[in-house]
């Protein structure tokens, strides 16, 4: 069973190496693919994003039997004068629901802190479009290089 947990300061270990696999980070190939995040920056990034979200943010890690298997997040982006979805599954763990799980748990949470719609801009060649489209998100735009697909919760 798949579940949400609020990461510790010390569980920032899984983002780390999240962002560090490049088979996990290759939807990101438009955007440089792998992202660092070296121990010295955990603490900052902790507590903006999780100690302190000021209702402008949302990160939860998703967790099945065997441990984190990924994270799930939305901020608040004012190009789109809303809130963004963000839903990272590590690669080895793909394919077994757990990317439409964690988007709707994204969903539900963002809904019951009073969100009233979701946005994901998405490189045009990523496979998750698919996965989005599924749990209800509809195109607003594409351009050459993004599609935005928006939920309304």
């Amino acid at each position: 069973m798949l579940e949400l947990i609020t990461p510790t300061l010390e569980d920032m270990w899984f983002r780390e190496s999240l962002m560090a696999d490049e088979e996990t980070m290759s939807y990101n190939h438009a955007w440089g693919g792998t992202i660092p995040f070296p121990k010295e920056d955990w603490e900052d990034w902790y507590d903006y994003w999780v100690a302190n979200p000021e209702d402008e943010r949302f990160y939860r890690y998703l967790k099945d039997e065997n441990g984190f298997v990924g994270e799930i997040a939305y901020h608040y982006d004012s190009e789109y004068d809303g809130y963004v979805a963000n839903v990272i599954v590590l690669a080895k763990h793909r394919g077994k629901g757990y990317g439409a799980r964690g988007l709707e748990l994204l969903c539900e949470a963002a809904k019951a802190n009073g969100i009233a719609a979701l946005y994901d801009d998405i490189a045009i060649d990523n496979t998750a479009i698919r996965l989005f489209l599924k749990q209800g998100f509809a195109e607003q735009y594409r351009t050459d290089e993004i599609i935005l697909l928006k939920k309304d919760l």
